[in-house]
């Protein structure tokens, strides 16, 4: 059942509501400090802010604890309220959206600490060009994950779907582009692994966004598409569902 047909503020129960807004308003919280973290972390290493970095990854423990907080409220409204249909299709997307943003900020951690080791090595900025590209384009995926999440917005989702594989293309020609800066000069080799660790964390960065709007097509349309080619997207999601 399509989810924009089953609305939750229908419910009887109206603390039951308040509990799924909740979950709700949790979770965009955790994804704007999430957000945060990725800008930062990119940030500290562009920008050559050792201090800054460090607050990313001492921030790392706030990301973790809100996951913690929502795995629990999801636990007790499951227990509590034994929710069915798009109920319980909110409940799970909330508790898989959330493990996946926390794995964000555990990427924009290992960016941060990249990023303190090469500004202590002042190894100049190789790489740094292929870092910020990349990095603006999952920033935005991010930044768009969570949008079409809070407006339940599956043609947003779908263009996030699509738009994996461009960040995949950026990171492998970017990667390409390293190697040969490395066979060109040894001495390059230590900083632009760190580089690649970095662009690494980034791509990384773009998978998970990519499953928060995999997450919001399974909430809206009860249609999981996580093994589902994107070309064929499309057509399955106006399948009739029973």
């Amino acid at each position: 059942m399509d989810i924009t047909s089953d609305i939750h503020s229908q419910h009887i129960s109206r603390q039951f509501n308040q509990e799924l807004d909740e979950l709700k308003t949790h979770l965009m919280a955790m994804g704007g400090l999430v957000e945060k973290q990725v800008q930062d972390a990119v940030s500290a290493l562009l920008d050559r802010d050792s201090a800054l970095g460090q607050r990313v990854v001492d921030n790392d423990r706030a990301v973790n604890d809100m996951q913690i907080k929502i795995d629990e409220e999801c636990t007790q409204v499951l227990a509590r309220r034994q929710p069915t249909a798009s109920d319980l299709r909110l409940v799970l997307a909330v508790i898989r959206a959330a493990s996946d943003l926390e794995r964000i900020g555990d990427e924009a951690s290992k960016i941060a600490r990249n990023a303190i080791d090469l500004i202590e090595a002042d190894s100049g900025n190789r790489g740094f060009v292929e870092v910020r590209m990349i990095s603006e384009h999952v920033r935005r995926m991010v930044r768009d994950a969570l949008t079409s999440f809070a407006r339940l917005d599956t043609e947003l989702a779908l263009k996030l779907v699509h738009e994996d594989d461009e960040v995949d293309n950026e990171y492998g020609s970017a990667m390409r582009s390293l190697m040969t800066f490395m066979m060109e000069d040894a001495r390059a080799i230590s900083p632009i692994l760190s580089v690649m660790w970095i662009l690494r964390a980034l791509e990384r960065i773009g998978d998970h966004a990519n499953n928060l709007a995999e997450y919001v097509v399974y909430l809206v349309k009860g249609l999981d598409i996580r093994h589902t080619a994107p070309g064929d997207l499309d057509k399955d999601m106006f399948e009739p569902r029973t």
